[in-house]
């Protein structure tokens, strides 16, 4: 793939530079056969690489599915133009086509591997590093931020439970309350391991870093459609939430609310009960 990825560039002169970023250029990235090539093509004008998919399967070959984001509806109009492609062996090329501007070459974070420079344009970036994205400790507002935040949101899952309003209980539960949970278990992570690592986009790495039995608890937050279901897998958050936050307030030296939780508590049993599933 980089063979064929590097062939284009080098036959095209309107494409002066190659850079990878994304997970190919983390060291530390569990290497996988699904991992993406995520490439950007500088070039000195963008228009002839905009919305010409001719142009990307001339080269690349017909893939199973295609998508330009730049072409679908609220696409930003950065002046990138960007093909994201799979293939029938699996493979997938994330291919950016970008005006060269030193803003643009600016813009590349700590994870990025420059492959092609035909003309010595591309600034020397650091050694490929995940730093920028390590679990970080977290101050007294943080903390208290999101606890408020996690019981606070609760009554809207709740309340959607109680009307019979199943897709706004989900996204109350996975999008927002989910959200304060992920940043407890990081920062509890980070109370056991440190803090010199990521646990991955949206905690994907959350299973190497817990101890077996917390994580089983954490799985069992995620819920059928079933109000039942979801009423325990609520129990679960809430109980998972406070052994989590208790050890993390007494090593950052935070002040952890009871009152907020037992406030909650009490109004979840009022509007849909006690846990009833055991």
């Amino acid at each position: 793939m980089l063979a064929l990825i590097l062939g284009v560039a080098k036959a095209d002169e309107r494409v002066r530079a190659v850079l990878m970023n994304g997970s190919r250029a983390n060291p530390n990235a569990p290497k996988d056969i699904y991992q993406d090539y995520d490439i950007a093509y500088l070039v000195a004008d963008v228009a002839p690489f905009c919305n010409n998919p001719a142009w990307a399967v001339e080269h690349f070959g017909k893939p199973l599915i295609m998508q330009m984001p730049e072409a679908m509806r609220g696409a930003d109009g950065d002046g990138h133009f960007n093909y994201q492609m799979i293939f029938p062996d699996g493979n997938r090329i994330d291919l950016s086509c970008v005006p060269i501007s030193e803003e643009n070459l600016r813009q590349y974070d700590c994870l990025t591997v420059t492959l092609l420079d035909k003309d010595g344009i591309v600034p020397a970036y650091p050694p490929p590093t995940d730093r920028d994205f390590w679990l970080k400790e977290p101050s007294p507002l943080d903390f208290m931020s999101c606890c408020n935040n996690f019981w606070w949101c609760l009554n809207n899952a709740a309340k959607g439970i109680a009307r019979n309003e199943l897709p706004y209980v989900m996204y109350m539960l996975n999008a927002v309350v989910r959200a304060e949970l992920h940043d407890m278990l990081g920062w509890y992570i980070g109370t056991r391991h440190g803090f010199s690592f990521s646990v991955g986009k949206q905690g994907k790495y959350f299973k190497r870093y817990l101890p077996p039995e917390i994580y089983a608890r954490y799985a069992a937050t995620y819920s059928g459609s079933g109000y039942e279901d979801i009423t325990a897998a609520i129990y679960v958050m809430c109980d998972l939430f406070h052994d989590l936050a208790l050890p993390v307030a007494v090593r950052f030296g935070c002040v952890y609310r009871q009152d907020e939780e037992d406030g909650m508590r009490e109004y979840l049993r009022m509007t849909i009960g006690a846990n009833t599933k055991v």
